[in-house]
């Protein structure tokens, strides 16, 4: 199976890996009104289990276990070996904060996190 690899930000590459798993990152929308397809609308895929089953492929989902790294990123962070504010895209004030959903849900180019401050 051929699989991307990540190596940095940025910086992904594809390599052919034996017993590689499919790993599903990033948000799950149950619906997504402005979805290219009637499934993406939905918040469904199109799949081919025959195919995923024959092959013998695995996928691991789920929502990022928090609590189990939080306290070690927050130390990190505290004592400057870790520098998050690369997410960042924008810190807007409270009053934007209207605009600053609209643009992340309609998924414009560098919206990734933002920051609002009262």
């Amino acid at each position: 199976m051929k699989a991307l690899v990540h190596q940095g930000p940025r910086q992904v590459t594809v390599e052919q890996v034996p017993d590689a798993r499919i790993g599903v990152v990033g948000i799950f929308l149950p619906q997504n009104e402005g979805g290219p397809t009637e499934l993406a609308r939905k918040g469904r895929l199109p799949f081919d289990f025959g195919d995923f089953w024959f092959k013998g492929q695995r996928v691991g989902t789920g929502q990022a276990n928090v609590k189990a790294y939080n306290r070690r990123l927050r130390d990190l962070i505290h004592h400057d070996r870790a520098e998050p504010s690369f997410l960042v895209s924008h810190e807007l004030p409270l009053d934007d904060a209207p605009e600053a959903y609209r643009n992340f849900d309609d998924r414009l180019s560098g919206w990734t996190k933002v920051i609002l401050k009262p």
